[in-house]
Formats: C-alpha cells, structure tokens, sequence
C-alpha cells in the first residue's frame, strides 16, 4: 500500500471517528430535548397529576417552560420568570389552590417522574464540586 493512500485512509478513520461522535452528541441532544418535555406532559396532563394538586393542565408552551424550568439553573429560572413576567404580568396575579395529593400508585409514578427531571442538573453541579476538592 503506498504511503499516500494509507495517510488519506488514516485521515477518513479520524474523521468517520469525528463524525460518529458528533452523531451520537446530536442525537443525545435531540433525546433530551424531546424527552424532557414528554417525560413531564405525561406526569402532568396524562397521569392527571395536575388536577391531584388542584392546578389546570398546560398547553404545549406551558410544558416546555415548564420542562426548562425544572432543569435549568437558578439563573435560567429567574430568566424564565422574567420572560412569563413580560409576556402576561397578570399571571402573577392569579391564585391557585394547591394541595397535597392522594397517596396513589398513580401519583408516585407522577412525582418520580417529575423529579427525575429536576434531579439531573443538580447531579452535576455536585460533581464539579466533588472535583475542585479532591
């Protein structure tokens, strides 16, 4: 094999290496984004947990910042306040009757869900810290 050839076959396997792992990066991206939202429109609108706490079912918007609301930082939830703040201050207005919900198998699952979703981000602010110490 020539010396040519085996640099241009070297340099494609780096660079099918290179793209394989920008695939798999992208397509854990797309996951995330796609299964955040439904993991939570499941536990709110399909098991009903909206209603076991006496709040009212969300749209599609309402979902989605919802969603982004339980996973982002202090700081994109102050965003995120902001931004429902601009949109429609009298939101802030509105009064709701929260309550404890039934201790159901339905409910559990509701909740699991839902912090699974609000658990991952502080998941790894705990191991950054982990790695500054040691």
């Amino acid at each position: 094999m020539s010396p040519a050839l085996r640099v241009v076959l070297r340099i494609m396997g780096i660079g099918a290496l290179v793209a394989g792992g920008l695939a798999v990066a992208l397509a854990a991206l797309v996951a995330a984004i796609l299964l955040g939202p439904l993991i939570f429109w499941v536990a709110w609108n399909v098991l009903n947990f909206a209603s076991a706490v006496g709040l009212p079912e969300l749209g599609f918007w309402g979902i989605v910042l919802a969603t982004l609301f339980l996973v982002v930082s202090w700081f994109g939830k102050v965003v995120i306040a902001a931004i429902v703040f601009l949109v429609d201050p009298s939101w802030f207005h509105g009064a709701a009757e929260v309550r404890w919900p039934e201790p159901t198998f339905r409910n559990f699952v509701a909740v699991a869900m839902l912090a699974v979703l609000a658990s991952r981000p502080h998941a790894h602010a705990h191991e950054r810290t982990r790695r500054k110490r040691g």
